[in-house]
């Protein structure tokens, strides 16, 4: 297909590993397709509710590094997530709607902390959803640009809207509102559906230490490394559902968080379920940072998730 560069954002050099990401795609679990989606999904919402967007429309996620790449039409723009210096006319501050004009090009360097940074413009990209959705499914090449990563020479089409984003000076989150760059943080967890499966001792080891975020970690899951969860019989179940956030433990007694392209499926034990508000927490987290545990209930869990729910819904509004 050919693609309009005056209307198009054109990728120079793509960074470690991005991807076009929305709040991922529902309803195909039972036909092994995992859900995918933006792994921080509170940075994701808030980038497009603050250029104007519905919060779950598609945005670039850019991992450990970030794009560079040049704008063809005039734009606003936001980047949310870790902070990677970015730059355009001069510093570009996250967490704020900027304007950008045609031939403009957009700077990405590192993250300083955190991992993931989320790239938002008005009027969103212009991309063909596959089963629902504009998520990229890097295991079944599906969704986002051509189902893969960005490359050097990508050409992405824009919806860039007629009319302009209003109140432009006000789109923005004040920083004591803006997520932290801690190294150490706590996951707040409802145990279950399997801490039967472990023992007394195992579920206190779980909740009461802490445990360092390894580098096998990725979209599919955050492996994790500390003191060994001890099982009743053993670790395996026969298998049954997997969501984002379910808390696998197998055989070497270290747990594994399941994120966005986690497998829909699997035969080890979950000792608890990360509640969906503290998921962006462990998206932002890099090798060697820290994470523990703290149990909750499911009435704990739903209180959290209006909370944020109402925090996106104020933002709606500016």
């Amino acid at each position: 297909m050919r693609i309009d560069e005056s209307r198009a954002l054109t990728i120079q050099s793509p960074g470690m590993l991005t991807t076009v990401q929305d709040a991922g795609r529902f309803g195909w679990m039972a036909s092994g397709f995992s859900p995918s989606g933006a792994m921080d999904l509170a940075a994701m919402r808030r980038a497009n509710l603050l250029v104007g967007n519905s919060m779950d429309m598609a945005v670039l996620e850019m991992t450990m590094t970030g794009v560079t790449a040049t704008f063809g039409c005039d734009c606003v723009i936001a980047l949310t997530g870790a902070d990677m210096a970015a730059s355009c006319y001069g510093q570009l501050p996250r967490y704020r709607a900027v304007a950008v004009r045609a031939g403009d090009t957009l700077i990405c360097g590192s993250a300083k902390a955190g991992v993931r940074s989320y790239l938002a413009v008005a009027g969103g990209f212009a991309l063909e959803p596959a089963m629902g959705s504009c998520s990229t499914s890097l295991k079944f090449g599906l969704g986002g640009y051509e189902g893969r990563k960005l490359r050097a020479g990508d050409t992405l089409p824009l919806r860039c809207p007629e009319l302009p984003v209003p109140r432009l000076e006000e789109r923005v989150l004040p920083a004591p509102l803006w997520p932290g760059d801690a190294t150490q943080v706590c996951l707040r967890a409802v145990l279950g559906p399997q801490d039967a499966h472990f023992t007394q001792e195992g579920i206190a080891t779980f909740l009461g230490g802490w445990y360092t975020v390894t580098p096998a970690s990725d979209r599919m899951g955050i492996k994790l490394e500390g003191n060994r969860i001890e099982a009743v019989h053993g670790y395996d179940i026969i298998s049954d559902g997997i969501a984002p956030g379910s808390v696998q433990v197998p055989a070497s007694g270290q747990p594994i968080v399941m994120m966005a392209d986690c497998q829909t499926t699997g035969g080890y034990a979950k000792i608890a379920t990360v509640i969906s508000v503290d998921l962006p927490l462990l998206a932002q987290a890099r090798p060697g940072d820290r994470v523990c545990f703290a149990a909750v209930t499911i009435q704990a869990a739903q209180k959290a998730a209006r909370a944020e729910a109402a925090a996106l819904h104020r933002l709606e509004k500016l």
